[in-house]
């Protein structure tokens, strides 16, 4: 099992984090290979649907014996059954959309990390008071760049990275970075609708490339 600080790393390193969901097991697989070929090596499942778990299940299944460098979360984690699901499944860090503290000890009492999704500075807070030392800004098409320059001093040492319509623009990005995050939650701007009705594995493959190009020339 990875350390909190080497999966802090990883995503640090990468500077963007995929994040999706299908309920097709064969689709889930399919990008996540196209997804690991094109360099990503973290990637956030979410738990968005009645076939999630055993998705994930199989997902971990192919990272053990196909995807062996890859670190595999699980995002969307509202409750402590869910937490003890995926704890149980093998995830290798959980993210969730809100600040739990049941959430958060169950899945700190379990050596994993938990990054919960934070709007506010008072949930910021309320998440380091439970341990949290990187956290999720959603939504972030609400919230903008602007939010996290504002914040920023006042949380020093905390990791944020903003999901929630992270743009796949030079423009957007570097904004995001310019502000202060370590990283960006990218989920249906990258692994778009289109990839997976059609099953453009393709496009997924060079989107990704570019999307991981815009991180680097944001830095």
């Amino acid at each position: 099992m990875k350390t909190k600080q080497e999966i802090t790393e990883a995503i640090i390193e990468q500077g963007m984090l995929p994040l999706f969901y299908h309920a097709d097991m064969q689709v889930s697989l399919d990008i996540a290979r196209s997804l690991y070929k094109a360099g990503i090596r973290v990637i956030e499942y979410t738990n968005r649907g009645e076939a999630a778990l055993e998705n994930f299940k199989a997902l971990k299944d192919l990272q053990q014996t196909e995807l062996t460098e890859l670190l595999l979360g699980i995002g969307t984690i509202k409750t402590t059954q869910q937490a003890n699901d995926y704890i149980a499944a093998g995830a290798d860090f959980i993210i969730a959309p809100i600040v739990n503290a049941d959430v958060a000890k169950t899945v700190t009492d379990a050596g994993l990390m938990w990054i919960p999704g934070c709007m506010t500075p008072t949930e910021i807070h309320n998440a380091t008071q439970l341990g949290a030392e990187f956290v999720k800004l959603f939504p972030a098409n609400i919230l903008g760049p602007g939010f996290v320059s504002a914040v920023k001093e006042l949380f020093p040492g905390v990791k944020m990275m903003p999901t929630g319509g992270v743009d796949m623009s030079a423009e957007n990005i570097a904004g995001w970075f310019k502000a202060g995050v370590v990283a960006v939650g990218m989920g249906s701007k990258l692994i778009t609708p289109a990839v997976l009705n059609e099953k453009n594995y393709n496009q997924l493959y060079n989107d990704t490339l570019q999307a991981l190009t815009l991180v680097k020339q944001a830095r």
